[in-house]
């Protein structure tokens, strides 16, 4: 069991003296990479936790938690970070704030650089290597992942059906008459795009119809660019499925200026219900992720690891799964 291993143990593995280890551990500079790597690996291997004790005795706390996401720019990152905000506020927390632009070494350093001013981490690491971060990141910190799939590196997480939300979106369209639905994906490596995407394959399944995927990569740009695709073709899908809706709002601007009437050319949804979609022209249909409540319910999680007061609380921890919710407006609404 992970409680018997202990730091001496994680020392021999790796060939290094158990001083060398506990700075590797603990996310200290005075000990080279290549070493870190070792510690790290063999503390993975052996599932070590920390004592608690030792923990509390060698760090004390600094009532401030460590948030790391893909990127800090945008609507959707903006009500991460208000929804973490807001219920760090409610626990008398502060926050510290790193973008990790979307790579997992940059979220590893991060980390690392944290550990010791904070007293735990939220991290949103949706990448399909981002199991390796399990065990890379510093192993004296409560830790709670956001976004991504669940039960991702056996870490505590709060997720969103990402899968059931796409599907969702298919159906809702093809209630709605439409019967040549395409999609814009997300990023190849997001493993919510990966979901998104197996969700509009099974509804178009479902539903008897042939699918139609563009790449995207979450920004309104790549919407714009999508539809410039689709105004090339002979034939206009009559419905749109954006993996997010800053894709969404970027595709209404590209029809709107060709002069395709929205709805009734081609019904449109997104996925997250960022605060913009709803004053967009015409408002756009979405899956409503609740972006907000996501940021401050994996704070009150997290808030709820640390005052148990050790790191093993984290490798005991369920994944809390999301619904996303079909919220129909002008964009898609037909009927």
């Amino acid at each position: 069991m992970a409680a018997s291993v202990t730091l001496n143990d994680v020392a021999k593995a790796a060939g290094v003296s158990i001083a060398s280890a506990s700075r590797a551990i603990n996310g200290l500079d005075n000990v080279t990479e290549e070493v870190r790597e070792r510690v790290l690996a063999a503390a993975g291997k052996l599932k070590y936790v920390p004592h608690g004790a030792a923990r509390a005795l060698a760090m004390s706390r600094t009532n401030t938690i460590g948030v790391i996401l893909p990127d800090i720019y945008g609507e959707f990152f903006s009500e991460i970070i208000r929804g973490i905000d807001v219920g760090a506020r409610a626990s008398g927390l502060h926050i510290l704030v790193s973008g990790s632009h979307g790579d997992v070494k940059e979220a590893v350093k991060a980390a690392r650089a944290m550990a010791g001013r904070v007293d735990g981490l939220l991290v949103m690491a949706p990448y399909a290597e981002a199991d390796d971060l399990s065990g890379k990141l510093p192993f004296n910190l409560p830790l709670v992942m956001m976004g991504g799939v669940g039960g991702q590196a056996d870490l505590p997480s709060l997720v969103v059906d990402n899968y059931f939300g796409a599907l969702e979106a298919v159906r809702h369209l093809h209630e709605q008459g439409c019967r040549r639905i395409a999609h814009i994906a997300g990023p190849e490596s997001n493993l919510e795009a990966q979901d998104r995407l197996r969700g509009y394959l099974d509804g178009l399944k479902e539903a008897g119809l042939s699918p139609q995927v563009l790449p995207g990569d979450f920004t309104d740009a790549a919407g714009y660019a999508a539809v410039q695709t689709l105004l090339a073709q002979e034939q206009m899908p009559d419905g749109l499925f954006a993996a997010n809706d800053m894709m969404a709002l970027g595709a209404t601007l590209g029809l709107r200026e060709a002069g395709v009437s929205i709805p009734d050319d081609i019904a449109i949804i997104g996925f997250d219900d960022i605060p913009v979609t709803r004053y967009a022209s015409p408002p756009i249909s979405t899956l409503r992720a609740g972006v907000f409540d996501i940021g401050r319910r994996s704070l009150e999680l997290l808030s709820a690891l640390i005052e148990r007061g050790s790191a093993e609380a984290s490798a005991s921890a369920a994944s809390l799964i999301v619904r996303p919710e079909l919220v129909v407006r002008a964009s898609s609404r037909r009927r």
